[in-house]
């Protein structure tokens, strides 16, 4: 005769079975984890090759970035009857012109200062003088704790590494930056000079003829926002650089195209790059002048520029649209300047942008602009 099954046997049967993980659903977990990992491996990997690679990708990346804020100005001759292979040279020839012209202004004014900037440097501790006391009690103290220390220690002799002098420093960086700006003007002049191109070539991967007008509306689409973008930010740029060198002017700042050009450039960086400016602007007034009131009067020219440039005239004309999550540019200016340096710096916010625009016209990815955005 059966006996039927106690109390323990049943909770131990129940444990078993909600322990037991169907094969398919292992399998599943297995399949999910190999693709995270995947995936991992995969953003790795380009990481490591941006900045490996960042001689040969920097160039590239400015030389696209340029072709959105250019090739408005290619169409435009093309509509007065001047091919798009001339064109091309026309823009290119200018932009090469304009830029040369304000190296060889800009050079001087900076050699000069880096020839004086020792006596500069004498100059400012003259000036701070009444710090230098307490900051030598400091040292004293720090070398006699330094001393105690080692008590009893050997000495190992050290062993002095001589790095390279100035002006190999100086030789070695201007050779890296014509070899750099060569292969961009060669490439931005294809890019200019292609026309449409790689939107024919784009279309023909493309089955379908609601599939190929939608591929062709969205590439137009995104062409026009980053175009728009890029000259309306570097027209602000460019203004809001004339203004501040007028305003260094007019307090009687050595060197206010400098200083202009400087402003202009630092835009392209939000939040550190009017930092930037104003640290500077203030080092060199307090070289400058004499009295608090003029030295103060520079730094407070600046902002005032950069308040009413960053708050009021860029959300105005540039608009809601490419506004982006402050929290986002931080961590994205601070992620290019570790990768490319200083340029990848003043690349990571049009970067940005860029890569928001085109997010908004990319359906799958619409959640990421939605976190990129205010």
């Amino acid at each position: 005769m059966a006996t039927a099954p106690s109390t323990n046997d049943i909770q131990q049967q129940e444990t078993k079975g909600l322990n037991v993980i169907p094969p398919g659903e292992e399998s599943k977990t297995r399949l999910e984890f190999k693709s995270i990992a995947l995936k991992g491996l995969f953003i790795i990997a380009c990481f490591y090759t941006l900045y490996f690679a960042r001689a040969l990708i920097m160039p590239f990346t400015l030389a696209f970035l340029l072709n959105f804020l250019l090739r408005p100005v290619v169409r435009a001759l093309k509509r007065v009857k001047i091919p798009e292979l001339i064109g091309a040279a026309m823009v290119l020839i200018a932009l090469l012109g304009i830029v040369g012209y304000g190296a060889i202004k800009l050079s001087k004014p900076a050699a000069e200062w880096m020839e004086e900037a020792p006596e500069r440097l004498q100059r400012i501790e003259l000036k701070v003088d009444f710090l230098r006391k307490p900051v030598e009690r400091v040292n004293k103290a720090a070398e006699a704790l330094k001393k105690i220390m080692t008590m009893g220690v050997e000495h190992v002799a050290e062993v002095e590494i001589k790095h390279p002098g100035f002006a190999d420093t100086i030789l070695t960086g201007t050779q890296e930056v014509v070899a750099k700006s060569s292969v961009m003007f060669i490439l931005l002049y294809f890019l200019l000079a292609s026309g449409d191109l790689f939107v024919r070539r784009l279309i023909r991967l493309f089955p379908g003829l609601g599939k190929k007008k939608r591929v062709v509306k969205i590439t137009r689409t995104v062409e026009h926002h980053i175009s728009r973008y890029l000259f309306t930010v570097t027209v602000i740029n460019l203004f809001m650089g004339i203004a501040v060198g007028i305003g260094m002017f007019l307090i009687g700042m050595p060197n206010p195209v400098l200083w202009g050009v400087m402003a202009g450039f630092l835009v392209f960086l939000p939040y550190l790059g009017p930092l930037i400016g104003i640290t500077v602007v203030t080092v060199v007034a307090f070289l400058s002048f004499d009295s608090i009131g003029r030295i103060l009067l520079a730094p407070a020219i600046y902002i005032a520029l950069e308040t009413v440039q960053g708050q009021v005239i860029t959300p105005m004309v540039v608009g809601i649209r490419f506004s982006l999550n402050p929290v986002a540019i931080f961590i994205w200016i601070i992620f290019w300047g570790w990768l490319w340096g200083v340029i990848g710096a003043l690349l990571a916010v049009p970067m940005l942008t860029v890569f928001k625009i085109l997010c908004d016209q990319i359906e799958p990815l619409a959640p990421v602009s939605e976190f990129l955005g205010k």
